[in-house]
C-alpha cells in the first residue's frame, strides 16, 4: 500500500541553525569497497528481496498497529535528481514490495531539509532521504537522539561554475558568488574551498570574496543576468548554470575529495521509530538496496521515471539533457561515505557556522550490513 502526498509538519518551536540547508550535499570519503561493488543486474532485484526477506522474520509488532491494520511508515525525500534512488523506489514499487502488505507506505515530498528535520522532531516522519548537513544538525541539536543514519544513497553532483573571464581561483578577487543557503553543505564547501586558496569571507557577505546565500533558482536568474559572478550549487542547478547561463565549472567537487566521492544524500531513520520497529527498518533497507542496484542497472529507465517524477511533484519538466548530464556527475551508492561527513562537520566548526563536530553514534549500519551479507554482497565497515 503506497500513499504519496507532499506535506509540511510544523514544529512549536524555531530551528534557527544555518546548518538546516535545503539539502542536496556534499563532503569527503575513503571507500571501504569499491562502489562498483553495488552494481547488480535487474532481473536479479525480485531474487534480492525475496532472498533478504526470507531471511527476515519480524516480529508481529512490524506488521501491524495492535488492531489488524498495517504499519504506517512515513518516508521523505525531494523531488530532485539526487533523490533519484527514492523516487524510484517508490514509483516501481520496489519499497512496497519489500516492506510487505503489513506495512502502509506513506511517502511525503519534502522542499528543504529543515522541512524534514521539523517533521522527523515532531514524530511526523519516520525515515527519510536527506542531505549531509541537515543529518548533522538534527545530530547535533538533538544531543545524538533523534535520528541515525543507516545507508548512503547519493555521491557527487556538486561544482563551482562561474562566469566567463574567471579562469582561475586568483579570478575571484572581489567576486559575488551563491550558495544555497547559509551553512548548508555546499555554503561550507564553498567557504572552506576560499579560505585553503588564501581569500577571506564572513557569513555577512563581505571579505575578499562575497558569499551572497539564496535559493538555486534565484541563483541561476542571478547568474543569467549577471548579478553574480557564480555560484557553488547541486545538480542538477550546475548543469543548469552551464547550459542556461553560459557558465563553467571552476571547480567539480568531486576533484576535492579521496577518490572522487563525497556524500550527497543519505537514508536516515528517526531513532525512536528504528528502536520500535527494527525489522521494519531493514525491510525498508532490502527495498533501499534494490533500487539502487535498477538506478545503476537500468539508468534510461530510471531516468525517466524520475524526470517524470520531478514534473509532477513540482508541475516543471526537467529538460532530458539536462537530467542526463546531471546525473552522469553523479554515483549512487549504498555506501554513506562516513568520512566525507566527518571532515564536513570539521569544516563547519572551524567556520563558526557549528558548536559540537562530535558525531559519535549518528552511523547505525549494522541492519544494512545484515542486508547486504544475507544476499551475498559486501558490507561496509563502521565508521
Amino acid at each position: 500500500m503506497v500513499r504519496r502526498s507532499t506535506r509540511k509538519t510544523a514544529l512549536p518551536f524555531d530551528i534557527p541553525s544555518p546548518l538546516l540547508s535545503n539539502d542536496i550535499n556534499n563532503a569527503n570519503v575513503i571507500l571501504e569497497v569499491p562502489l562498483n561493488a553495488f552494481r547488480w543486474r535487474v532481473e536479479a532485484i525480485p531474487i534480492l528481496v525475496a532472498i533478504v526477506l526470507a531471511a527476515c522474520t519480524p516480529s508481529s509488532g512490524d506488521t501491524s498497529n495492535g488492531a489488524g491494520q498495517p504499519v504506517p511508515l512515513r518516508l521523505g525525500y525531494f523531488p530532485t535528481v539526487t533523490h533519484a534512488t527514492a523516487i524510484v523506489g517508490i514509483e516501481k514499487g520496489i519499497f512496497a514490495e519489500a516492506l510487505g502488505a503489513g506495512v502502509s507506505l506513506e511517502p511525503q515530498a519534502f522542499n528543504a531539509g529543515p522541512e524534514v528535520v521539523e517533521a522527523i522532531f515532531s514524530g511526523a516522519l519516520d525515515a527519510s532521504y536527506l542531505g549531509p548537513n541537515p543529518a548533522i544538525n538534527a545530530f547535533v541539536r538533538s544531543k545524538g537522539a533523534a535520528i541515525r543514519i543507516i545507508a548512503g544513497s547519493t555521491s557527487g553532483g556538486a561544482a563551482l561554475v562561474v562566469r566567463k573571464g574567471i579562469a582561475s581561483p586568483r579570478d575571484l578577487a572581489g567576486a559575488t558568488l551563491a550558495t544555497p543557503q547559509l551553512g548548508n553543505t555546499q555554503d561550507v564547501a564553498l567557504r572552506a574551498w576560499l579560505t585553503a586558496q588564501g581569500f577571506t569571507t564572513d557569513l555577512e557577505g563581505g571579505g575578499d570574496v562575497s558569499i551572497q546565500p539564496q535559493t538555486n533558482g534565484q541563483a541561476l536568474e542571478a547568474f543569467i543576468g549577471g548579478h553574480i559572478d557564480g555560484a557553488w550549487v547541486p545538480e542538477p542547478w550546475a548543469t543548469r548554470m552551464v547550459e542556461e547561463g553560459g557558465g563553467r565549472v571552476l571547480v567539480d567537487e568531486r576533484d576535492l575529495w579521496p577518490a572522487g566521492q563525497f556524500v550527497t544524500t543519505h537514508l536516515v531513520v528517526a531513532t525512536a521509530f528504528l528502536e520500535q520497529h527494527p525489522e521494519l527498518v531493514k525491510r525498508l533497507l532490502v527495498g533501499h538496496v534494490a533500487a539502487t542496484a535498477f538506478v545503476n542497472e537500468h539508468p534510461v529507465e530510471a531516468r525517466a521515471i524520475v524526470g517524470a517524477a520531478i514534473a509532477d511533484l513540482t508541475g516543471a519538466e526537467l529538460p532530458s539533457g539536462v537530467l542526463l548530464a546531471a546525473w552522469k556527475n553523479l554515483t549512487f551508492t549504498v555506501d554513506p561515505i562516513a568520512s566525507s561527513l566527518m571532515v564536513s562537520a570539521t569544516h563547519a566548526k572551524d567556520l563558526g557556522l557549528l558548536d559540537n563536530d562530535d558525531l559519535s553514534g549518528i552511523y547505525e549500519l549494522k541492519l544494512l550490513n545484515q542486508v547486504l551479507g544475507e544476499a551475498g554482497m559486501p558490507t561496509i565497515a563502521s565508521p
